[in-house]
């Protein structure tokens, strides 16, 4: 049976199973259910991001969650990040994500937080899954009208100004920050400002459809040039949903998730606020980072693709600083998940606190060349089942030897196969994921 609930929730086309109407009214329905059979007060949270169709999944989650005796709290257009935040900080019992997070605007999900701010466990995803399975008839829908804590969103946004370290100077940074159009759109910029940055806003006009469409973390190259023609210190980039940021520096480099951890483990580790000299990342990130990591004394530790696994790692080996190269980054000190915009403020933090510009504090990491190839399939089935795909996969990973790496697996949220080749030599690298994937399409593409 098909999950539901992938590495970052539930996702799919909006208005087609299981993000029609019926389908979210039940989750609503099995949420509050869940909570009173846990010994909770069902109270829920709701935030959501810029796409067209978050304002009516807002209503079948709202409607779900009203006619089983929950409290939906709307906060509006919102981060992910300060869903997580805000159900924490007021005690509520879970909090609901209503985005796709990069995806583009005919698609929409739904991420479920615990009381705790931590994506709920895979028992409760079972539960809600089963519960939307079981769903039986049409729903009709409410003639609602949700009014909005916005008050909430301006607790969330003081919470992000308290991130910067006290009596620091922006020494006037200037920083261009590219919203995708989603749900920073209405709080990046304005943080950034009151902190005292010089900054120039892009991507902060949404229109329901143009979410991510040529701008964000998925299309840096128009931040780049903005950036070196400008003069910016920093460009910025988020995604949809504002938990992943990506970053150009002052010379038009676009940098990654593990530039973020390279950055802030060295800024943490100068502050005496790096737990266990360790850093949480994936099997995704580059061996230039453990290498780079290990010249301070630090150690890497590699988890399982998706930010809810690092986290995972993170709480046992009792880490406060994690990530992946995507550009969700953890820092568990102050939030249980990923949040671009706080993580936005760290880095700048690191540039004012060392006076250094962000091309030097990266300057210490040299990446091992990578390619990453995504191949669109038809079924995710276990590529042990064709042996053409087993046998190229053990032939490049022989071919790579000690000097490189190879990782292939299925993305948790789209119909894609993603292949990872790393080595000395960006040609031969190129040709090895080319190989497997010719193998992966003649079986599964779709």
């Amino acid at each position: 049976m098909t999950k539901l609930f992938g590495t970052d929730g539930m996702r799919a086309a909006a208005g087609e199973y299981p993000l029609d109407y019926g389908s979210v009214y039940a989750l609503g329905d099995a949420l509050v259910r869940l909570l009173q059979e846990q010994g909770f007060t069902p109270q829920v949270l709701i935030g959501r991001d810029t796409r067209e169709s978050g304002a009516w999944l807002e209503k079948a989650l709202f409607q779900g969650i009203r006619d089983a005796g929950g409290e939906p709290i709307s906060a509006g257009v919102i981060p992910t990040s300060a869903v997580s935040y805000l159900t924490r900080a007021y005690s509520i019992s879970a909090g609901v994500v209503i985005s796709a997070s990069h995806n583009p605007f005919q698609d929409n999900g739904i991420k479920v937080f615990s009381s705790q701010g931590m994506k709920i466990s895979e028992q409760w995803e079972n539960i809600l899954e089963d519960a939307i399975r079981n769903a039986e008839g049409d729903v009709v829908p409410a003639d609602l009208a949700i009014d909005q804590a916005t008050s909430l969103r301006d607790v969330y946004a003081d919470f992000l100004k308290g991130r910067f370290v006290p009596g620091r100077s922006p020494h006037r940074l200037k920083v261009v920050v590219d919203c995708s159009n989603g749900a920073a759109s209405a709080f990046a910029a304005g943080i950034l400002r009151d902190l005292g940055f010089e900054t120039q806003a892009m991507g902060c006009a949404p229109d329901g459809r143009n979410i991510n469409l040529g701008c964000g973390s998925l299309y840096p190259d128009v931040l780049a040039q903005t950036v070196r023609e400008s003069g910016a210190d920093m460009g910025i980039a988020y995604d949809g949903d504002a938990d992943r940021a990506l970053w150009v520096d002052e010379t038009g480099r676009i940098l990654n998730g593990d530039h973020t951890l390279f950055v802030l483990s060295g800024h943490m580790q100068g502050l005496d606020k790096l737990s266990r000299d360790t850093v949480v990342a994936t099997i995704m990130s580059n061996m230039g980072l453990g290498v780079a990591l290990k010249d301070r004394g630090l150690e890497l530790y590699r988890s399982r693709v998706g930010d809810k696994y690092v986290l995972e790692d993170m709480l046992k080996l009792g880490s406060n600083l994690g990530g992946e190269q995507s550009g969700h980054t953890i820092l568990l000190d102050d939030c249980p998940t990923g949040d671009g915009i706080l993580t936005s403020i760290k880095m700048l933090e690191a540039m004012v606190v060392s006076g250094a510009a962000l091309s030097e504090l990266v300057s210490g990491f040299q990446e091992y060349p990578q390619v990453l190839q995504n191949v669109r399939v038809s079924k995710k089935e276990e590529f042990s089942l064709y042996p053409e795909i087993t046998d190229a996969m053990e032939h490049v990973a022989g071919e790579l030897g000690d000097s490189g790496r190879l990782n292939v697996r299925y993305s948790g949220t789209e119909p894609v196969a993603r292949i990872m080749v790393e080595g000395p030599d960006q040609g031969r690298i190129e040709k090895h994921a080319q190989y497997i994937a010719d193998a992966i399409v003649r079986h599964l593409g779709g």
